[in-house]
């Protein structure tokens, strides 16, 4: 066996690429796994500090909402471009300035002197984190044999799950112990791992890239996520003048860019689309997002207001999200690749809603054991069973030359559903102001807000099960679907 862990019998198609059980392909999937968690938990933990940072620093009420919003807005708008850089620039080369950007933008906010500057250093560091978090799928889709990758990615989205559920949990105990600054500083050790390990990843990119890269549609497609995610996240506290402005540039962004990428060389070519894989995967990824922020958010807060816990205690008890995701994803993604993904994308948002069924009862009083743990364990296995499949499904379903583009899609999808959810559901179920902080309305709107979470859960399941019939055609003839769509 050759030092890079290759295998020179191996078909055509795997020649020069990773097995994961070699030194170079667990050091590859552990850099990933490194990266792209820091970002995601940072995505979560930092919500955490917000009532401590705003006595330090004197915030409103609006900037701590901001110092969360402006990381958002800034990732999710230029996801999708990171994804495209990726692959005509190299995925690890962006994927590491993305590290080294997102280190620099946490130390900047360790050590931010006003909200004004929080706030901006929290946007550079979503646009960091859009450098990232394409890139780590896109590299183990691009660097992995083919039988390989359903296990790699398994583990991947499995270090992912914790990191988003531990997160409420970290960021408790370390303002309660550290102090909020820690909650920043704590991603600059973890980066400089990262940046180390990286440097003997394996180098891919897309080898058919067009001679220029296509600026037009990446401008489009930025201002297009930019201001839809700024909508969804901010539209309660502005004028109506501004909320339908914003919508008419919304829609002329996205007019721009859908015409933009029908051109030859498109930065995210629509022929992706084309794929009834690929756009049910993400259609699923919609639903599926969004009821998972909704539980979450809804759940953490139950917890706290009407059932007495406090910030620790309320994050330690999803801890069996990330408990299960980790002891599991690696084996269902594996059990996947035998059955195809579209048995565990149907199964798994059915169990998921039974799951929130058995937490809807959450209320005050309530045992964690007999009242908690039960549904936020069948939740779990649910989860466990649907996210590796759904990632493979989408990476499977374009050619490897887009897997960035592909793998941003799916991100910028998953997080404006979770976005969409959370800030659409308290209006629909009747809360706001401070109706939070009274435990009978809290409970009130919590338990329908879960019950339209599951009705989420199931039709994802549903999508899945008439949307992802073609996969058993993708894996007889190993070329991805939308190369079949162009065929016939």
């Amino acid at each position: 066996m050759p030092p890079d862990g290759t295998d020179p019998t191996e078909p055509p198609e795997d020649v020069g690429l990773l097995e994961r059980h070699s030194h170079l392909g667990r050091l590859t999937l552990l850099t990933v796994i490194l990266g792209s968690g820091i970002a995601m938990l940072d995505g979560t933990v930092v919500n955490i500090a917000l009532r401590r940072i705003g006595t330090d620093l004197g915030a409103s009420l609006a900037e701590l909402q901001w110092v969360s919003n402006g990381y958002l807005v800034s990732l999710a708008a230029l996801i999708l471009v990171g994804g495209a850089l990726g692959d005509r620039f190299g995925r690890r080369r962006v994927y590491l300035i993305g590290v080294a950007g997102f280190a620099v933008g946490s130390a900047l906010c360790a050590f931010a002197q006003s909200p004004l500057q929080l706030v901006a250093f929290r946007m550079l560091q979503g646009v960091a984190a859009a450098l990232l978090t394409p890139g780590a799928l896109a590299i183990i889709q691009a660097s992995f044999r083919k039988a390989d990758r359903p296990a790699a990615i398994g583990t991947w989205a499995g270090a992912a799950g914790i990191a988003v559920a531990i997160g409420p949990f970290l960021g408790g105990f370390l303002v309660e112990h550290a102090g909020w600054r820690w909650v920043f500083a704590i991603n600059l050790p973890l980066c400089a791992l990262v940046l180390v390990l990286g440097t003997r990843m394996p180098e891919s990119r897309d080898e058919e890239a067009p001679r220029h890269f296509d600026y037009k549609g990446a401008l489009a497609g930025a201002v297009t996520l930019g201001v839809t995610t700024y909508l969804l996240t901010s539209w309660r506290d502005l004028p109506l003048a501004v909320v339908l402005a914003g919508a008419l540039v919304g829609v002329a962004a996205a007019t721009a860019f859908v015409v933009l990428e029908r051109r030859p060389g498109a930065m995210a070519p629509l022929s992706m689309f084309q794929s009834r894989v690929f756009s049910a995967a993400n259609l699923m990824t919609l639903l599926v997002y969004g009821a998972l922020g909704a539980v979450l958010f809804f759940l953490v807060l139950q917890l706290q207001v009407s059932a007495g816990y406090d910030a620790i205690a309320a994050g330690a008890a999803t801890l069996p999200i990330p408990v299960v995701m980790l002891l599991l994803s690696s084996r269902t993604s594996v059990v996947a690749a035998r059955t195809g993904p579209r048995l565990p994308m149907t199964v798994g948002p059915l169990v998921c809603a039974l799951g929130v069924l058995l937490l809807s009862g959450v209320g005050e009083d309530v045992s964690y054991w007999s009242g908690v743990f039960p549904g936020l364990l069948v939740f779990s296995l649910g989860l466990v069973a649907l996210v590796s499949p759904l990632t493979v499904a989408v990476l499977a379903a374009v050619p490897g030359n887009h897997a960035g583009v592909a793998s941003g899609v799916n991100n910028a999808v998953a997080r404006a559903g979770s976005l969409l959810a959370v800030a659409a559901l308290p209006s629909i179920v009747g809360l706001g102001g401070e109706e939070y902080r009274d435990p009978a309305a809290l409970t009130a709107g919590y338990h329908q807000a879960l019950l339209l979470s599951a009705a989420m859960l199931a039709i994802g399941g549903v999508v899945s099960w008439f949307g992802l019939h073609e996969v058993g055609r993708l894996q007889e003839t190993g070329r991805p679907l939308i190369e079949e769509t162009h065929r016939t």
